[in-house]
């Protein structure tokens, strides 16, 4: 039997609290009734003896103390899922906004999900291809993985995430009916989210893809459970359908954001740059749901996006995705404003698994050493840079000329791509070795001979 609850004990920010309660858990779902008859819907976020503190989804203006009657559903948020949620677009907290009407589901599961057992976990093998050279051939993003983007303030990470979506695709005999994309955008302004909404229609990728929409002016509430409702759909998807899913969540920022704001309204004791103490094993929450599970033949690949306030990566938001995901790709704004775009900077981007997932039988077996020497001649590349602004470009050895000269056809061409632009994998392998043919064979020490042998070539013969 349900118990309504007469008023409220206080009203604080987007907090209520509420005195009295019984059989009341942590997470449980709240309907409150205004005065004026209006309804709102709100979650149980903390509870002490007789106490609980319930965060109002839609703000707690206009709620009385006297007169707001409130009921406990006695259960968590779930989420409505079935195979037709496909194409559809939704709010944070997982309802159509698209005007296709609701989703009919076949089952409903607890947002926050279950951790997966480690026991349980395949080890991540294979790549998905995103059709874009710094990432295909350098961070390859594997199946399984989870690889965060750290973006700034102005930076093309918008345009990055959107032609990730249009081009992702599997490879080798897997089908392409059993890939899908979970978008989740998270406090982005309108035009941001009718831009990613536009994109994804247009280019025709948008029935394999479900959205999430938190707007800036949608409840900062919202933004904590957005990735909760997308991640238990991309667990639906991969572990009930045996698909492979691809989860990317813009911008994570935005959600430690509102973690913080939530923590500072309950009056918890702050850490780092005001953020909660426990911000890490929240964002450990999300991050740890990707993955393979050795009895399902689908996978959850995770590419969080995030923009580094002041382009610091030492700032709590990054310091502690780095220590929870498998790599990076960070964007640089030195290499954005020279015009390049992904502006991907390739020295501290890397991806941990990528060598487990590339090579014979994956990729091409000559891609993990021609990844090993772009790596270290474009770093030999920033030595002479900066030995070049010690004594200047003329007074340079005709070697390290060489290398200047590779340098700047590595951003040009194997860095720099359109919008529009989709590289095979093939073809980003085939670039690579044309822009080492710039070097001389015997400074191309990260390869073997044999496989020098076949695939080297003097740039300017490849060019006449």
């Amino acid at each position: 039997m349900s118990i309504e609850y007469l008023g409220l004990k206080q009203v604080t920010g987007s907090l209520v609290v509420l005195r009295g309660v019984k059989d009341v858990s942590y997470e449980e779902m709240v309907d409150i009734k205004l005065e004026n008859g209006e309804e709102r819907v709100g979650r149980v976020i903390e509870i002490k003896d007789d106490i609980a503190v319930i965060q109002v989804f839609e703000g707690t203006t206009g709620i009385s103390s006297a007169n707001t009657r409130t009921s406990f559903r006695g259960k968590a948020l779930e989420m409505p899922l079935s195979k037709e949620i496909l194409g559809r677009t939704l709010d944070g907290l997982g309802r159509p906004i698209d005007g296709l009407g609701d989703i009919i589901p076949d089952v409903s599961k607890d947002i926050n999900g279950s951790p997966i057992n480690p026991i349980s976990r395949e080890y991540p093998r294979n790549y998905i291809q995103t059709g874009i050279s710094a990432i295909d051939g350098l961070t390859t993003l594997i199946r399984g993985q989870k690889l965060p983007v750290f973006s700034g303030n102005g930076l093309p990470h918008d345009a990055l995430a959107v032609q990730i979506v249009k081009q992702a695709r599997l490879t080798g005999n897997d089908d392409e009916n059993n890939f899908a994309v979970v978008f989740g955008a998270m406090g982005v302004k309108n035009d941001v989210a009718e831009y990613f909404r536009r994109s994804f229609e247009e280019s025709g990728v948008l029935q394999k893809v479900v959205m999430f929409l938190n707007r800036a002016n949608d409840p900062v509430v919202e933004r904590i459970v957005t990735p909760r409702c997308a991640l238990t759909t991309a667990e639906y998807l991969a572990f009930e359908h045996n698909m492979h899913v691809l989860v990317i969540l813009t911008d994570m920022t935005s959600y430690c954001e509102a973690l913080r704001e939530i923590s500072s309204s309950k009056g918890e004791i702050p850490s780092r740059k005001g953020f909660p103490g426990y911000m890490y094993s929240d964002l450990a929450s999300l991050y740890e749901r990707a993955g393979m599970l050795r009895d399902r033949s689908g996978s959850i690949t995770q590419i969080p996006i995030l923009t580094m306030p002041n382009d610091d990566i030492t700032h709590p938001i990054p310091d502690l995705t780095g220590y929870i995901t498998e790599g990076q790709i960070v964007l640089d704004r030195s290499l954005h404003q020279k015009g390049i775009y992904p502006p991907i900077i390739v020295i501290p981007s890397l991806s941990r698994l990528m060598k487990d997932g590339i090579g014979e039988g994956f990729t091409r077996e000559d891609h993990p050493q021609i990844a090993n020497q772009l790596f270290a001649s474009y770093a030999h590349v920033q030595e002479v840079k900066a030995l070049a602004s010690v004594i200047g470009e003329d007074e340079l050895s005709d070697i390290d000329k060489k290398y200047m000269e590779f340098g700047k056809v590595f951003e040009e061409l194997f860095v720099s791509q359109a919008r529009d632009e989709n590289r095979f994998m093939d073809a980003t392998l085939d670039l690579g070795w044309r822009l080492l043919g710039i070097l001389p064979r015997e400074e191309l020490d990260r390869v073997d001979e044999e496989v020098l042998d076949k695939y080297y070539k003097p740039y300017y013969e490849e060019a006449n």
